[in-house]
């Protein structure tokens, strides 16, 4: 990665990939098939690194990174066919699971993989408007993932 920078070649970032052990290569399926990729590269992939081509890696619309998380927005030739039959296995997979934590591991794969993400947009008409709208939709935004995470109480304010 390092020498590719260096050299100017493929814009790549290097990311943390999720989970661990078999989940970890799981996650990694689901993400391959989001962006309508051919291969996962790992150490059983019987293809070797010069033979696989861009086209090969998948393509998404937006992936954003920060320190803590790593955000891809889809694929710009959506692979829904794919998508849809990934999501029919996981769930085929949570029906014959016996144990509660991979059943909730597997619910959580199929909920990011068949979960949106939502872009918006915040305008005003000046500067000082735009950045007062902001600061709101960001609070709306952490007060909504605090209640998610959280749970909510009836008439709790």
């Amino acid at each position: 990665l390092v020498l590719n920078k260096l050299h100017g070649g493929l814009q790549v970032a290097a990311v943390k990939a999720p989970g661990f052990g078999d989940r970890r290569k799981d996650m990694l399926g689901d993400i391959a098939v989001i962006v309508g990729a051919k291969y996962v590269v790992n150490d059983e992939l019987a293809v070797k690194m010069e033979d696989i081509t861009l086209a090969d890696l998948g393509t998404a619309k937006n992936v954003r990174i920060t320190k803590d998380t790593t955000t891809i927005i889809g694929s710009v030739d959506s692979a829904s066919s794919s998508i849809e039959s990934r999501t029919n296995q996981i769930k085929s997979q949570i029906e014959v699971s016996t144990s509660d934590y991979d059943k909730e591991k597997l619910k959580e794969r199929l909920a990011k993989l068949s979960g949106g993400v939502a872009v918006l947009k915040v305008g005003g008409s000046s500067e000082v408007e735009v950045k007062e709208r902001k600061d709101r939709v960001e609070d709306a935004l952490h007060a909504t993932r605090a209640a998610v995470e959280e749970g909510v109480v009836p008439g709790g304010g």
